[in-house]
């Protein structure tokens, strides 16, 4: 019988790899070149907030940019 309180069952019932082919092609390449390890949900949430508020894809990619930054110097 399965754990039915477990949460993990709800946890990976993503497929990393179909969810990563699902973003757009600029959000893909930039992740390509990336130095560090992003997940395809949270350089999505960046990248859909910072659409919606430029409408513009080289403000979401410099935006995706300066969050890494950010994140190496912490470091």
């Amino acid at each position: 019988m399965k754990n039915l309180r477990s949460s993990k069952a709800r946890w990976r019932r993503v497929d990393p790899m179909a969810e990563f082919d699902r973003l757009p092609p600029a959000l893909r390449r930039w992740l390509h070149e990336a130095a560090l390890p992003w997940s395809a949900g949270s350089a999505q949430r960046i990248w859909d907030r910072a659409l919606g508020e430029t409408g513009c894809e080289a403000t979401a990619l410099a935006r995706l940019a300066r969050a890494e930054a950010e994140t190496l110097r912490r470091a």
